[in-house]
């Protein structure tokens, strides 16, 4: 895939999860713990913004082939685990890594485990999505 396929596709990805940001937020009276649903809902379409945002300034990044799909890679698992591991921790009540929005929600050790997995995992990959990012900026033109 190249530059302009991967620009293209970002800013795909980016409208589709602002509008499943927006569909959650249509959603958010019947989840269990309506205001983690708001967070989904602002997850999602803040994530998908950020998509958009990265797919317009892809042409500007100097990475290598590896660290171009690198980065296109993590950046797409990142900002859907964060709508998705929100929604779910909505869905679910759990309340261990999101003890402000969590208050006063609790759910199987399972259910926690699965979310607290998907949280701490979507932390790891925007952090490096955005130290790649920061890169390939940061790397004179060649």
């Amino acid at each position: 895939m190249n530059g302009n396929d991967k620009t293209r596709r970002l800013m795909w990805h980016g409208i589709f999860l602002f509008l499943l940001g927006l569909l959650t937020g249509l959603a958010v009276p019947a989840l269990t713990n309506p205001r983690m649903g708001v967070s989904a809902h602002l997850e999602g379409v803040l994530n998908g913004i950020f998509l958009i945002i990265l797919g317009l300034l892809w042409r500007e990044l100097r990475l290598t082939p590896r660290a171009a799909t690198a980065t296109f890679r993590i950046a797409l698992y990142g900002t859907y685990a964060n709508w998705a591991a929100t929604l779910l921790a909505a869905i679910l009540g759990t309340s261990r890594l999101t003890p402000q929005a969590g208050a006063g929600y609790s759910a199987a050790q399972w259910q926690e485990a699965i979310v607290a997995f998907g949280q701490v995992s979507l932390v790891v990959a925007m952090l490096i999505c955005c130290i790649l990012v920061l890169t390939g900026l940061s790397t004179n033109r060649k």
